[in-house]
């Protein structure tokens, strides 16, 4: 055991923030963000050194102002293991532990087992965290996974769920990656010259880029954690655990007006069959219909986009009476872009659903995007949600029935006295 090892805690807080701004200075409790895990970080034993790293000087000036050392660094950094790098320069030690500005609900004791095991084990040079999740959790793209050897080395981090689990009796269960890293100093200075590897790129995980080198980054469970911060709503949440209050969240799908839907691979199952004369025939799911059109009815717009044109997709959407569509599509993004405003919506009102990768600029277009369960993962990863659905199986009257509870009228779906409110307009 390296009992005289210097260990440092640093904290990467960016002002920018896609989708919530100035995140590090966010009010929780009367105190910004970053200085919850800074104090978080003051009582881990072992850091002899805790420090902000930051590319803003109103971050800089809040750390200050709560007795905090800060380090200015460049806003061109592309991960957080860059930024490390820098800060090395400037911050010496033998152990640098890389701890999130948007995780106010770390435990010090998580942190102090990351740098007990980093400095009982000279051979580890990396270490970071994980703790076990349900089968459900590990379906989201969001959620890093990471699969072990026997020593507690990870063998791979992913975006899938991994291990597939073939045979469902002999499964050892799926482990979320927590963004914790412990480098020894000889690691960071040889990451500054490490190639982004194509993995890395692949997952859109920098730790993929070590594994890729032979660096062997050991992992320690620790108990499930705590939320951190990504969006507004995570923001409530965290404020209502820090409080002690229960937390009611509010679903996005509140403040959508309109819907966009896909055709082929959501409101059908992805299969083209011609008939004798050459028309296209599709398989089309009646519970989707009667969504759309409950929605409808409940003054939430529906529109049809489809890259393809037929008769037969004419005629289903003619049935369902969706005056809204686009067909023979080639730029999805500028038809959702046209559909909104032919609506007179916005995008953060706009929800899209698609399966595959030609979807993607729909996504990009509406402000919420949702994925099908059989969509390809690398579609996934760019979606707001994912639905349990396939499609052609239900999956748009899922995201139907999730908008209209979201604003407060899942009645028309679930009572009878509520359906028939609306049921003059209905159709499958």
């Amino acid at each position: 055991m390296s009992s005289n090892s210097h260990v440092a805690l640093v904290i990467p807080a960016r002002y920018g923030s896609s989708r919530l701004p100035g995140k590090p200075l966010a009010d929780l409790l009367g105190k910004p963000m970053v200085q919850w895990v800074y104090e978080k970080a003051q009582r881990v034993p072992s850091a002899q050194t805790v420090v902000v790293a930051t590319d803003d000087e109103r971050i800089a000036d809040a750390v200050r102002a709560f007795g905090g050392n800060v380090v200015i660094t460049s806003p061109n950094h592309p991960s957080g293991t860059d930024r490390l790098v820098e800060v090395m320069g400037q911050v010496e030690a033998d152990i640098y532990i890389n701890l999130q500005g948007d995780e106010p609900l770390i435990r010090p004791e998580d942190v102090e087992q990351l740098a007990q095991g980093m400095l009982f084990d000279p051979s580890v040079d990396v270490g970071t965290l994980y703790h076990a999740i349900e089968d459900e959790e590990a379906q989201n793209p969001n959620v890093v996974k990471v699969v072990l050897g026997q020593a507690g080395n990870a063998l791979y981090f992913s975006r899938s769920p991994i291990p597939f689990p073939r045979e469902g009796d002999q499964h050892p269960g799926f482990k979320k990656h927590v963004g914790v890293y412990a480098y020894r100093k000889r690691i960071l200075e040889q990451y500054a010259h490490l190639p982004a590897s194509a993995l890395e790129q692949t997952e859109q995980l920098e730790q993929l880029r070590l594994l890729s080198a032979g660096v062997s980054i050991r992992a320690f469970q620790v108990e499930p954690t705590g939320p951190g911060v990504d969006t507004p709503a995570c923001l409530e949440k965290v404020r209502a655990i820090l409080e002690g209050k229960p937390y009611a969240p509010i679903s996005p799908l509140a403040n959508v007006k309109l819907l966009i839907t896909d055709v082929d691979g959501v409101l059908t199952d992805g299969g083209i069959y011609y008939d004798a004369t050459g028309e296209c025939l599709k398989r089309f799911h009646v519970r989707d219909g009667l969504g759309m059109r409950l929605l409808e009815e409940c003054g939430i717009r529906v529109a049809v986009l489809s890259g393809r044109d037929s008769a037969t997709l004419r005629k289903r959407v003619a049935d369902l009476g969706i005056g809204l569509h686009a067909f023979g599509v080639k730029d999805k993004y500028a038809a959702c872009r046209a559909l909104m405003k032919e609506a007179g919506v916005t995008p953060e009102q706009t929800v899209c659903i698609g399966d595959d990768s030609i979807d993607l600029p729909a996504f990009a277009a509406c402000g919420l995007s949702y994925a099908v369960a059989d969509a390809p993962s690398y579609v996934k990863q760019h979606a707001t949600g994912i639905l349990s659905l396939a499609g052609g199986q239900g999956a748009v009257r899922e995201l139907a029935d999730a908008i209209l509870s979201a604003h407060g009228m899942e009645d028309v779906f679930n009572s009878a006295k509520g359906f028939h409110s609306v049921s003059g307009g209905a159709a499958q």
